[in-house]
């Protein structure tokens, strides 16, 4: 007769560690000299100060895409845009709270819009994608994958 696994408490539901997850967003828009790239200045540590692509925790039970579009609309009033999944980030260390993935979306906007800090973004600002200011994270890398990709698509 086969064994009955044995049941688990809600507490402690796996029995290996898992890295919790993230969406984080590149938003892009051309103008005529390049790119610019939507930032966020986060408020709270870890980088408090730093410029990041808004994003963050992927709430229970929710979607990855709802996620990304409620991130967005938190912590920049910005919605109603259509994001693309471009990729997935969870190198060990890329988060000093802790191993994390994330899920990263992105879109190109024919023309900026008009972004607004909230949540926990202090400010929010259009910036150059080719020369963006010191990124927190992994965002640097993140970014010029993303530029790559996007590159691709021109051609």
């Amino acid at each position: 007769m086969p064994k009955t696994p044995k049941k688990r408490s809600s507490k402690f539901c796996y029995k290996y560690p898992r890295p919790a997850v993230t969406v984080d967003i590149v938003l892009l828009h051309r103008f005529q000299r390049g790119l610019q790239v939507l930032l966020i200045k986060r408020g709270k540590e870890p980088f408090k100060g730093l410029w990041a692509f808004p994003g963050g925790f992927v709430d229970e039970n929710e979607a990855l895409e709802d996620a990304a579009a409620r991130e967005l609309q938190e912590e920049t009033g910005l919605g109603d845009i259509k994001l693309e999944q471009i990729g997935a980030f969870g190198d060990p260390g890329r988060d000093p709270r802790g191993h994390t993935v994330s899920v990263v979306f992105a879109a190109v906007l024919n023309e900026p819009r008009d972004a607004r800090a909230a949540d926990d973004a202090s400010d929010a600002q259009w910036h150059s994608a080719r020369r963006p200011p010191k990124l927190a994270f992994d965002h640097g890398k993140i970014l010029k994958i993303a530029l790559k990709g996007l590159s691709r698509n021109d051609e």
